[in-house]
């Protein structure tokens, strides 16, 4: 799998690595910290291949913050989790429209009369444009006979969906916490790795030192991620090496959140009214940020399967800490929303899940032995549509006829957008909008550990051994009374007994 930042993953995760080792040994104080920079980036020549050693230097230093969860010293009041490390922001071209060596200086001159804001002169050997003249009309661009004048996107921004991301007087990438949905899709854009989240292995490695009971939660998009060896069962035993108590399959969360959904979606039908899913936290930030009216009105009120996991997990171990382990960035915003009770307290993701293994000194094993706790439509939650056909499955369970029922599928930023906006407009035929902001679905997810294509196969092959059990039968083992389906917390047995099938 390449990413434009193919060369710089090792020594993100390096950093990730070197740092958890450092909070594994109580070292993490200033001078331990300064003499990981110097092991990482020894010198005398650049490691990665930057100007100098000093840069890098600098940049690793950016990076140990964000590894202990702290918001970089430019940007301290910040509420995101995606952040830019502006000493790796400086090598894109400032300039979006730049002439090429295809310019003839042709007699001609339309890109010079195209020009209403004087940013285009003819040079000596081609026509050159002023980039802080450039109003980026596109009109030279346009009129240019030969092609000779080319729209540079700059990554990063080519990768938003929301248009989140501008560039100061300086060059530097800024990203517009107001429009970011923290998908993270501009984070593996970046091909000199400017753009990060943080990490919150380190209060991982605290709570666990600190001797209380950790508990992981694997996202459905697990299995697949490592190879069609490795189950759920693989990485319990991992974990537990670690000092992690237990791991509970986001799967069960699954079944949890369609159960309820289920409900939502019937009386919604009964009303003529659309509905969202609310699964995919960078969704959910789409609907709040960009389309407010449509979040108030349309999304489900009943949490995603990590929060219904934790949940669950802190009513019947008091105490407790949830850590998600999965593919996705925006569920570190979803953590970190304290309008949502009892969500978990920490998430991180698969290339931060690896490092963490590696810090321990810890390896990801086979295991024949696997303890399904979800429904394979739980399972399936990861992939584009899974969520909708396992609410349609509760539906159907419960004696609902759903062959009428017409779901609106979008998978990716610009098909969710797309189908937001025409729910705004009043223009979706569909009755119900599953949204998932990567494309495929969680398992195309930034943090993704393989291609979709090798994560599909080996997927599969884990899959198959699940068993055929009920969404409905399966909750009958949880107790589901114990604790909230809904965003604000508030319980509702005569809900429950809907889920049940007891009214």
């Amino acid at each position: 799998m390449i990413n434009n930042d193919e060369a710089l993953i090792q020594t993100r995760h390096l950093v990730l690595e070197e740092t958890c080792r450092l909070a594994w040994n109580d070292q993490l104080d200033e001078e331990h910290k300064e003499e990981m920079v110097y092991k990482i980036i020894p010198g005398p020549k650049p490691a990665i291949g930057r100007c100098c050693i000093y840069k890098e230097r600098e940049i690793v230093r950016h990076r140990t913050r964000l590894a202990c969860g702290e918001n970089l010293m430019e940007n301290l009041d910040s509420k995101n989790e995606v952040q830019v490390i502006k000493p790796a922001c400086d090598e894109c071209p400032l300039s979006s429209y730049t002439v090429t060596d295809n310019c003839r200086l042709c007699l001609g001159k339309a890109c010079l009369s195209s020009c209403h804001f004087g940013a285009v002169t003819i040079g000596e050997f081609r026509s050159h444009i002023d980039s802080k003249k450039c109003k980026e009309c596109g009109m030279c661009a346009q009129n240019c006979p030969y092609g000779a004048i080319v729209h540079l996107v700059r990554p990063c921004k080519k990768a938003c969906p929301v248009d989140a991301i501008t560039y100061d007087e300086y060059g530097f990438c800024v990203i517009d916490e107001q429009k970011c949905i923290e998908c993270g899709r501009c984070i593996h854009s970046c091909p000199f790795g400017a753009i990060s989240a943080k990490s919150y292995l380190v209060n991982v490695i605290q709570e666990i030192k600190a001797g209380k009971e950790v508990i992981a939660m694997c996202a459905p998009a697990t299995e697949g991620q490592f190879g069609e060896k490795i189950g759920m069962g693989s990485i319990r035993n991992a974990l537990k090496k670690i000092g992690f108590a237990d791991m509970v399959e986001v799967g069960l969360g699954g079944d949890m959140t369609a159960a309820y959904e289920a409900l939502e979606w019937s009386e919604a039908r009964k009303e003529g009214k659309k509905m969202t899913t609310s699964c995919c936290p960078a969704f959910i930030n789409l609907l709040k940020k960009h389309f407010p009216q449509q979040y108030e009105e349309n999304m489900s009120t009943t949490v995603s399967p990590m929060c219904a996991v934790s949940r669950y997990l802190k009513a019947t171990h008091p105490g407790c800490v949830t850590v998600f382990i999965g593919p996705c960035v925006a569920k570190k915003s979803e953590s970190a929303d304290k309008s949502v009770p009892d969500n978990a307290d920490y998430v991180m993701t698969y290339g931060e899940f690896n490092a963490f293994l590696r810090s321990a000194d810890v390896q990801l094993e086979p295991e024949e032995t696997e303890r399904q706790e979800a429904s394979i439509f739980g399972k399936r939650f990861a992939t584009s549509g899974g969520v909708a056909n396992a609410v349609l499955e509760c539906m159907s369970e419960r004696g609902e006829d759903v062959s009428e029922i017409k779901l609106l599928r979008c998978a990716g930023g610009a098909e969710c957008k797309k189908a937001l906006q025409l729910l705004k407009l009043g223009r979706v035929a569909e009755d119900f909008i599953e949204g998932m902001a990567c494309p495929g679905g969680c398992v195309g997810g930034p943090s993704k550990h393989k291609t979709e294509i090798e994560i599909k196969r080996s997927r599969e092959t884990l899959l198959k051994r699940a068993d055929d059990r009920k969404v409905l039968d399966n909750l009958k083992n949880y107790p589901m009374e114990k604790f909230s389906m809904h965003r604000d917390g508030h319980r509702d047995l005569e809900e429950l007994k809907r889920v049940e099938g007891e009214a």
